[in-house]
């Protein structure tokens, strides 16, 4: 299947940010990476940088997601699930040479203070993991007070632990804070 100019452009873009951020990300490496012309982004992008860093940005929230999905619906036990999900970033995030963290974090942190659209694409992400933590300790009997104090507490910690990670080049922070983790998720089973 052939992907498409402005598919490319929004994967190489969300890459990009990843691994440099917004500021250290520029529209000609974006168009190089993608292998289009300037042209062609502008014409998908007319509103410049910063709408590719919203289109890219949703892109790899919403990818982060679907990892996140599956590591929860792939235990039936939530303390495990969470656990699960912190072994999963531990392993892709070695696999990328410690690289590919959050796939939000450095423009979130770049944008901070300001009501840039991108400040409010990184905060749906967010929010939206938190709703898919949140959703599975709903089904697994949790009440909706302590689902939603949960869910912003482990991914609270997993994206502190994915960062501290990075910068140690070490899984032990994830992996750590994904027992810990475990052991909260338990304190409160029904």
């Amino acid at each position: 299947m052939q992907t498409s100019t402005r598919d490319r452009i929004v994967v190489a873009a969300a890459r990009l940010l990843q691994r440099q951020g917004y500021v250290g990300t520029g529209i000609k490496q974006i168009a190089r990476e993608a292998q289009a012309t300037l042209g062609s982004v502008y014409h998908f992008f007319p509103g410049g940088k910063e709408a590719v860093a919203v289109a890219a940005i949703r892109h790899s929230g919403e990818e982060f997601a679907a990892l996140l999905r599956q590591a929860l619906d792939g235990e039936d036990d939530p303390a495990q699930a969470v656990t699960s999900c912190a072994r999963r970033l531990a392993g892709d995030l070695r696999e990328s040479g410690w690289i590919d963290g959050c796939p939000v974090t450095a423009a979130a942190l770049e944008t901070l203070g300001t009501d840039s659209e991108i400040q409010q694409v990184c905060a749906e992400a967010l929010r939206g993991w938190e709703r898919l933590v949140s959703d599975k300790l709903l089904r697994c009997g949790f009440s909706s007070q302590d689902a939603r104090e949960l869910a912003t507490t482990v991914i609270g910690a997993l994206e502190g632990a994915e960062v501290t990670a990075q910068v140690t080049r070490s899984e032990e922070p994830l992996l750590t804070v994904g027992r810990q983790l475990a052991r909260l998720v338990r304190s409160y089973e029904v």
